[in-house]
């Protein structure tokens, strides 16, 4: 690639990414209107309903946010009656997430939203999952790079 194309933005895999990742996140505001949820909680809920009981610290993690970002999304999720926050008996330091009855059930509702998403974009749920798997891979091969570059 000539380095006339390579500054190219329409050329950047990073560019591409992110526009797609927030026309995706557009096309969920309808469907997520209904639950009363943002997108931020409801990938949030999908974590918890993954795994409950779990330390802000790995549903950080596993959210790649941090304790900046999710401490207010938590707070309003637990206000919006979904989750509680307690500290942890074991460890003061730590604050033990836990999904409420409310915030289980919660789950029912929300079951056919990726199959919606899907209709809506036109995307097959095999082309779906081929790409999430790529990507995935991809995220995996960028965490191994170091901080600061190549």
């Amino acid at each position: 690639m000539d380095t006339g194309s390579a500054l190219k933005l329409d050329n950047q895999l990073c560019f591409a990414v992110y526009a797609c990742a927030r026309e995706i996140t557009k096309l969920y505001h309808p469907l997520l209107r209904e639950l009363g949820l943002t997108y931020t909680q409801y990938i949030t809920m999908l974590a918890l309903w993954e795994e409950d009981q779990v330390t802000v610290k790995q549903l950080g993690q596993r959210l790649y946010l941090d304790s900046g970002t999710l401490t207010p999304l938590l707070k309003k999720l637990e206000q919006m009656g979904f989750l509680t926050r307690k500290r942890d008996k074991q460890d003061e330091r730590s604050v033990i997430i836990a999904l409420s009855e409310q915030g289980i059930n919660l789950k029912d509702r929300a079951t056919d939203i990726p199959e919606k998403l899907f209709c809506q974009a036109g995307v097959s749920q095999e082309e779906a999952t081929e790409l999430r798997e790529r990507i995935t891979d991809m995220l995996k091969k960028v965490q191994q790079v170091p901080l600061g570059g190549i």
